[in-house]
């Protein structure tokens, strides 16, 4: 017997399909800044697929008044490689569903929820080399449009690590809470987005995103790609999962990750003692991938 889902989504696909082959033009550019892009479907004619092309790595979208199709396509210019991609919507985000394009097939990603149901997750999803990263964005039919509007954020990376918890469900809760390696360690140093020193004083509970939110006063600040933290003497967070169950305790740590959405997510963090000890050895025996100005 066939499974329900795949009845559904065998009789879904071919409909898209349909309605991209009906529609009477496409229409396509570049947005203004290869960043973000921000239209009406009012302001053009009906039926149409509005065909756009973002060359970063993170930006946002905004549909207002959805009508007709919009197609996304992502090319940021990374590194060649597994490109790993995620999308959030924004809290009051309606009136059109949005597709994952690959291999000519329609993957539904986001659809189109009413507010009560409160906001779409966030979803993520890779791209190997060779393919296309493309969004397919379809207006669903309501009376009153005024007040609809599919708005999303996005990011591609092309050095994400199943550390990262993308879209809120790690890929291994034992491999992400598991302690890091020296090897490991001195890598992070060199490839997260921040790397810094600090105390734990504090761990809450985030239940949107099901993580654990540890609040830290930071000592120093070695190196961030994006203005998270301050110090000496500042605070910030840093988020993980809640299956690692941090705990606040004694002790300084240096604490590397990844910036997902404007934040912070745990990559290694080893006590800072042991990561002064296998920096020194890596030191000496000329193994250190990076240089980092310790004290």
């Amino acid at each position: 017997m066939e499974p329900v889902g795949l009845r559904v989504f065998s009789v879904l696909i071919p409909s898209l399909v349909l309605l991209l082959l009906c529609l009477d033009s496409v229409l396509g550019r570049y947005s203004e800044d290869q960043c973000s892009w921000r239209g009406s479907g009012l302001s053009r004619p009906q039926g149409t697929v509005e065909q756009v092309w973002l060359r970063c790595a993170e930006g946002s979208v905004d549909w207002l008044y959805p009508s007709g199709a919009l197609r996304l396509s992502l090319s940021p210019r990374l590194p060649r490689g597994v490109l790993y991609a995620c999308i959030k919507p924004s809290q009051h985000f309606g009136g059109a569903q949005i597709y994952l394009e690959k291999s000519g097939v329609l993957e539904l990603l986001v659809g189109d929820r009413p507010p009560p149901q409160g906001p779409p997750q966030v979803r993520c999803f890779s791209a190997t080399p060779g393919e296309d990263a493309t969004l397919f964005l379809q207006a669903t039919p309501h009376q009153d449009i005024s007040r609809r509007i599919a708005a999303f954020r996005y990011e591609l990376r092309g050095d994400w690590t199943a550390r990262l918890s993308m879209d809120s469900q790690p890929i291994s809760v034992e491999g992400a809470c598991r302690p890091c390696n020296d090897s490991e360690i001195l890598m992070a140093v060199c490839t997260s987005d921040f790397v810094f020193r600090g105390n734990i004083h504090a761990v809450e509970l985030d239940a949107d995103l099901r993580a654990a939110v540890i609040k830290v006063a930071v000592t120093r600040v070695f190196r961030q790609k994006f203005s998270l933290f301050s110090g000496p003497g500042g605070s910030g967070e840093v988020r993980t999962l809640l299956e690692c169950g941090v705990r606040p305790g004694p002790g300084t740590f240096l604490f590397t990750g990844r910036a997902h959405f404007g934040q912070a997510w745990l990559g290694c963090a080893p006590r800072y003692r042991d990561f002064q000890k296998a920096y020194s050895r890596a030191k000496q025996h000329l193994h250190l991938p990076c240089q980092l100005d310790t004290d």
